[in-house]
């Protein structure tokens, strides 16, 4: 383990964390609070299995509660997007140069090195500048993977294993290849994901465990967990319908979500096993006992907020973390059952999508997002992923006509990236 010694310079409160982004940095962002790291400090890497994620926490508490730094500063961080599947290992960065605001006009800036040893000024990696869009992509050939009726096939199956008793949620993903025939620019898709979707959560993240030099990039509108200090929230969703330009259809579409029996009912398991988790932590906790709406650009969803307050104030963000995942909002119900019916179901590898992508603080603060709506990007192709949760009424072509919907802000971020 390195000795690590932290610097902490305000920046202006009109920073663009955006603008600081570059490729083989991370970045998460919603609604201008969130942070963008440039460059590696320190590494931790939790091997598999299913304590990989309190591993991490416990690692990375031990390298950053030493740093010291000014105390009106954020705490130093440690930056990770972890893969869905916990045979694989959880990696988090410790970023070298991390820009960071949690409060409306708050932007800092923290520079950690090892040894105590600042940076010379000739050394210092700058914080890059904006980025113009360029041309449309004339053309992207596009390749489904499963096909949609192999797709379509497993919902089938999926509905029977919930109609025979041996689950009563599972959420099955589907992936879409991309082949743009030149170079797609990370930071042009966060400004175009960004641009149509301020109120989601704007992120990339290097993928230790793939291809050297994949970044996943998404705009996701799950909150897993938020810990600040003892209070923590988080935001599950299931259940979804389709948005539409016209105000007349996009309320009518609203409305019958929110009257689906089938979407209340997906969404109902989410809700209790979040609160089940949750309870066990918190004092206080609470929320509505009838979900709300939340929209994105194409998408209306069923949403719960919750709000509590920790019984015990050692608690880090990423213990929660490691509690909540994978929620039945990315995995289904039971867990065990539905982590069992995906390797038989689902012929694709997840990686980071439906995995948690976030940062955890020195102080064990931290913002963790679910990775959705999300594509993996390397050189010039792009895997696309969607999933759709399925219960006992599923209608194949129905949850096949969703993950579509959810891959058309990515397909369409991605003709202008």
């Amino acid at each position: 383990m390195t000795d690590l010694a932290a610097r902490a310079t305000r920046l202006g409160p009109a920073f663009d964390l955006l603008a600081g982004y570059r490729e083989g940095g991370f970045f998460l962002e919603r609604a201008g609070l969130g942070l963008s790291t440039i460059g590696e400090a320190d590494r931790v890497t939790a091997e598999p299995g299913p304590e990989r994620i309190l591993r991490l926490s416990r690692a990375l508490i031990d390298i950053l509660a030493p740093i010291q730094t000014d105390p009106t500063a954020p705490a130093p961080v440690a930056v990770a997007s972890i893969p869905f599947d916990d045979r694989e290992p959880a990696v988090a960065i410790v970023p070298r140069r991390t820009a960071i605001r949690l409060d409306p006009g708050e932007t800092w800036q923290l520079e950690i090195s090892p040894g105590g040893e600042a940076q010379r000024a000739g050394e210092r990696e700058r914080w890059a500048g904006r980025t113009l869009p360029h041309d449309a992509f004339e053309e992207m050939q596009l390749r489904p993977d499963p096909e949609p009726d192999e797709y379509a096939a497993a919902v089938a199956r999926a509905s029977e294993k919930i109609r025979s008793g041996e689950l009563r949620k599972i959420v099955l993903a589907r992936t879409m290849l991309v082949n743009a025939g030149r170079a797609l620019d990370p930071k042009q898709l966060l400004w175009r994901l960004r641009a149509v979707d301020a109120d989601c959560y704007a992120f990339a993240a290097p993928q230790p465990n793939a291809v050297t030099g994949s970044v996943l990039v998404g705009a996701t509108p799950e909150l897993l967990l938020r810990r600040r200090g003892r209070l923590i929230e988080a935001t599950p969703l299931a259940g979804s319908s389709q948005r539409f330009g016209d105000a007349g259809r996009d309320r009518a579409s609203a409305d019958r979500l929110f009257d689906s029996d089938k979407d209340r009912e997906e969404h109902a398991v989410v809700v209790e096993d979040v609160h089940h988790v949750l309870d066990s932590f918190c004092e206080d906790l609470v929320h509505p006992h009838e979900p709300g709406l939340l929209g994105t650009a194409n998408v209306w969803h069923l949403a719960t907020p919750f709000r509590g307050r920790l019984h015990d104030p050692s608690v880090t963000a990423l213990e929660l973390v490691a509690a909540l995942h994978p929620t039945p909002a990315v995995c289904g119900s039971p867990r065990e059952s539905a982590l069992e019916a995906l390797e038989h179901l689902e012929p694709i590898e997840r990686g980071g999508y439906a995995g948690p992508v976030g940062w955890m603080g020195a102080n064990g603060d931290g913002e963790w997002a679910i990775a959705l709506r999300c594509a993996e990007i390397t050189g010039s192709t792009a895997r696309l992923y969607a999933g759709a949760g399925i219960v006992a009424d599923s209608e194949p072509e129905a949850e096949l006509d969703e993950t579509e919907r959810k891959f058309q802000a990515l397909l369409d971020a991605l003709r202008w990236g």
